[in-house]
């Protein structure tokens, strides 16, 4: 893709130390109608992104519809970049018992928890890299469920052309009411589909806002009832998600977020240089500019920068209400 120009991108988040801007993040974000109609914009929403994790619940209305039997935690997990705790770890084990599998049966690569805390336990017990461990382990084992329930073959189940992944991608373009315009391997090694912003908000929309007893609504429900199987129980998420009531959302690596109220209003943003620090502060903000009462997530409305082990300044977000 070539690089991102400036009328492609709008300064979304600035660095801030010593009270001196010293730096800037850069990227697009949008904030969708409950019709569907563009509330407001910044940058270029329009311009196709690989969302990255940010396509797990959608990845997931896919499985359902082709016939996953999973509610409830499990779902969540099915839906997460999970911290690698204990509790996810043995829920992994227990979408794959549920299909007669193990461990041994996923092709996510050795990895430790991406929680800080969560690695150092898992080394100090003398645990290597493991599959099982890795965040979108979740994923792929609800991928391998799926692939069970329909007869589908295992061992090729991360090929772009599996009917696994070929039942995804029309759901991903069908929830999101957009083509999709590549086809990309993610960090997991799962094939991953680009959207643009705008298509990304619109299916998180469709996914709060859809009827029940639909895959989507199932979906949006265990995300809800689940926020710490979707992330961990110190994941920026995981907070939003329990912080307002209602809301489905899920990060995605780049700096990724999308997010959807119960009323359909949606969120979706990408920080162009991929920078994580930026992306809590500038969604805080966008839900604060929709009227969303965001006051238990002031811990992630800036990001704090230090000098010397002290606060010193910190990431904040230009968008105002």
């Amino acid at each position: 893709m070539p690089q991102t120009s400036d009328a492609q991108s709008a300064v979304l988040a600035e660095v801030v130390r010593s009270d001196f801007v010293e730096g800037c993040h850069r990227g697009a974000v949008v904030a969708l109608a409950p019709d569907g109609s563009e509330l407001w914009r910044l940058g270029d929403p329009d311009r196709p992104v690989f969302p990255r994790s940010s396509n797990k619940p959608i990845q997931a209305v896919g499985m359902l519809r082709a016939g996953l039997e999973l509610d409830g935690e499990l779902l969540a997990l099915a839906c997460a970049s999970h911290s690698g705790e204990a509790f996810h770890i043995d829920g992994v084990r227990r979408i794959l018992a549920n299909v007669g599998l193990d461990e041994s049966a996923l092709q996510t690569p050795a990895d430790y928890p991406v929680d800080d805390l969560e690695k150092l336990a898992f080394v100090r017990a003398g645990h290597p890299p493991s599959p099982v461990a890795m965040n979108c382990s979740g994923k792929h084992a609800a991928m391998l469920a799926t692939c069970v329930a329909n007869d589908w073959p295992l061992d090729t189940y991360l090929e772009a052309d599996h009917p696994l992944q070929q039942a995804v991608r029309a759901t991903v373009a069908d929830v999101a009411g957009e083509q999709i315009t590549a086809v990309g391997v993610d960090g997991c090694g799962a094939p991953l589909f680009a959207l643009t912003l705008t298509a990304l908000a619109r299916a998180f929309s469709r996914i709060a806002t859809a009827p029940a007893d639909t895959a989507e609504a199932r979906v949006a429900a265990a995300i809800r009832a689940h926020p710490t199987w979707l992330g961990g129980t110190r994941r920026d998420v995981s907070a939003l998600i329990a912080a307002v009531p209602g809301i489905v959302a899920k990060d995605g690596a780049e700096a990724v977020y999308a997010a959807a109220l119960a009323d359909g209003r949606a969120i979706a943003l990408k920080i162009d240089d991929g920078g994580q620090r930026a992306r809590s502060p500038v969604m805080v903000a966008a839900l604060r500019r929709l009227g969303v009462d965001v006051s238990e997530l002031d811990g992630f409305a800036t990001a704090p920068l230090l000098g010397g082990g002290r606060r010193v300044g910190e990431v904040r977000s230009v968008i105002w209400p």
